[in-house]
């Protein structure tokens, strides 16, 4: 059976660090495959202006190229509405029924995954992952995933990898501030958003 990942997010703009991520995963987790889907409308995130999902859809595309196991996905942002993970996940579990299912995510949404809609049905569809990030003691982590854990009676995966201290928050900031960040991203992206002038005019 096929082990494949999806690895969701609003990538805006995908950095070398989700590449980092998908990396330590494909290898850590023994990964056939990881798809990147890039998020539609995010219910988490209706209060921030997100960047048109065309555009953050190339950029994903455009990153992850010359990887053969990286694919890309547009099922969320060709879908009308919010997006939900647990539509997400039971869609690909129906259109591809031999294949063990990862989701991959920030082990910030473990910190508020009783928030999210029919989590007991995502962790029924998937092997549930979370890696580290910024901010987050190991302890901590280790007694969220316990709790939560406890409470669904299914098993949390986290991906204690080493951490690349880049977001797309900050590299947006450093892009309005004018400053390089032509080494947080992948060659084409950078080129990209110069090109376009996403995010500010001085880049």
């Amino acid at each position: 059976m096929e082990k494949v990942a999806i690895f969701g997010g609003t990538f805006d703009p995908i950095h070398n660090g989700h590449l980092h991520i998908a990396y330590e995963a494909l290898y850590g987790l023994n990964l056939d495959k990881i798809i990147f889907m890039p998020s539609g409308n995010p219910p988490h995130k209706i209060r921030r202006m997100v960047t048109d999902s065309y555009i953050r859809y190339e950029l994903v595309k455009m990153a992850i190229r010359d990887e053969k196991r990286f694919e890309i996905s547009g099922y969320e942002i060709n879908r009308k509405g919010l997006s939900y993970t647990y539509e997400t996940l039971n869609y690909f579990s129906k259109k591809y029924n031999k294949v063990e299912w990862y989701f991959l995510t920030g082990v910030d949404c473990l910190m508020d995954l009783d928030t999210w809609k029919n989590i007991g049905l995502i962790l029924n569809l998937c092997n549930f992952v979370v890696f580290n990030r910024p901010g987050y003691n190991k302890q901590e982590i280790l007694m969220q995933k316990e709790k939560v854990e406890k409470r669904y009676g299914k098993k949390i995966i986290f991906l204690d990898i080493p951490l690349l201290d880049i977001s797309s928050t900050e590299v947006r900031r450093l892009i309005q501030k004018g400053q390089d960040i032509r080494y947080f991203l992948p060659e084409g992206v950078y080129n990209t958003i110069k090109q376009l002038k996403l995010y500010s005019r001085n880049i």
